[in-house]
C-alpha cells in the first residue's frame, strides 16, 4: 500500500506498512505536513536546472564520439525548466558547468546545488560530434529532499482530486512488516537499477545485511548478467570497498574497472557470494 501526497507542485508516494485490522471510514485528508521525519523527506526551496542526467561508462562514450568517458548525460528535460528554455537538448552531454569539468551525473547535481537561484550558468554540451555554448539561468522550485539529496528532479503538475476509496476488507495476517520509500536509481557501469538499504534498517534485515545495494533489474547482456547478478542480489563489496548507496557503488567501481576484472561481493539468500566481473 502506498500513501500519496501533493506538496505544491509535487506528488509524491511513499510506501507504508500493511495495516490488517478493518479501517475506519476515510476522515477528509489533512493538509500534509512540511517534512515526514519517519522517512527522512524534506520539500524545501532549492537551485533548479530541470534536467535528469545519467553517467556516460566506456560504450556510451564511443557511440557518442567523446574524447574522453566523462560527462553527464541528459535522459530528461522538464520544458518549463531552465535548460530546456536555454536550448538544452535529450540526449546531450554536459562536459562543463561554469569553467569546470563535469566528470559524472553526481558531480552535475552537486555544481547546480551551489550555483544561486538567478546567477548564470555556462555550460559545455557534446551535440552530434561537437562541443556547443549554452547559457542557462538557475530557478528556485520546491523539491522533495532525502537526506539532503534532491530525488525529484522534474516538478509534476497538479493531480486532480481522487474519488473516496471505499474500506478494504479485512486481510490475512502476517508476521512482518517492512516500511520504505523506493529510491530506486540506474547503474549504467554494471547494467542494473538498485535501491539502498542504509536508511531501510528492516528491510535490510530481511535480506541478512546491514547496508549495501539491492539489484531491482539487471539488464540484458550486462556486465552484471555476464558475473550472475540477480534481482533481489544485494551488492555490499567492490573488490575490498564497502558500498552502501549507488554513489558509493559507482565510485568503486569506476575505480576497480581499470583491472580489467575485479570482484563483487552480493549477499544471496543471507549469504555472501562473490562474483568476478569483467568487460564492464
Amino acid at each position: 500500500m502506498k500513501n500519496c501526497w501533493q506538496i505544491g507542485a509535487l506528488f509524491m508516494c511513499v510506501a507504508a506498512p500493511m495495516s490488517f485490522a478493518q479501517p475506519a471510514p476515510p476522515a477528509p485528508p489533512a493538509p500534509p505536513a512540511p517534512r515526514a521525519h519517519a522517512a527522512g523527506i524534506a520539500v524545501q526551496s532549492a537551485p533548479y536546472l530541470g534536467v535528469s542526467v545519467m553517467d556516460v561508462d566506456g560504450a556510451r562514450a564511443k557511440t557518442l564520439k567523446l574524447k574522453e568517458e566523462r560527462g553527464a548525460e541528459i535522459t530528461q528535460t522538464d520544458p518549463s525548466g531552465p535548460a530546456a528554455k536555454a536550448g538544452v537538448k535529450v540526449g546531450d552531454v554536459v562536459l562543463e558547468f561554469n569553467g569546470q569539468q563535469v566528470q559524472d551525473s553526481a558531480q552535475l547535481q552537486r555544481l547546480v546545488r551551489e550555483t544561486a537561484p538567478g546567477h548564470e550558468a555556462k555550460l559545455s554540451v557534446w551535440r552530434n560530434g561537437a562541443a556547443q555554448a549554452i547559457a542557462a539561468t538557475i530557478e528556485s522550485r520546491h523539491m522533495a529532499m532525502i537526506g539532503g539529496e534532491p530525488w525529484f528532479a522534474v516538478e509534476m503538475p497538479p493531480m486532480p482530486a481522487m474519488p473516496a476509496i471505499p474500506p478494504m476488507p479485512p486481510m490475512p495476517s502476517f508476521d512482518f512488516e517492512i516500511p520504505r520509500i523506493q529510491t530506486i536509481m540506474q547503474n549504467s557501469v554494471l547494467g542494473i537499477a538498485g535501491e539502498p538499504l542504509g536508511d531501510e534498517q528492516q528491510f535490510a534485515e530481511f535480506f541478512g545485511v546491514k547496508d549495501g545495494v539491492l539489484v531491482k533489474e539487471v539488464a540484458s547482456n550486462s556486465a552484471a548478467e555476464r558475473a550472475g547478478i540477480k534481482a533481489g542480489d544485494v551488492i555490499v563489496k567492490v573488490g575490498d570497498t564497502r558500498v552502501g548507496s549507488l554513489r558509493e557503488l559507482t565510485t568503486a567501481l569506476r575505480m576497480a574497472r581499470s583491472r580489467g576484472s575485479y570482484t563483487v561481493t552480493v549477499v544471496r539468500s543471507k549469504k555472501e557470494m562473490p562474483v568476478t566481473v569483467t568487460g564492464s
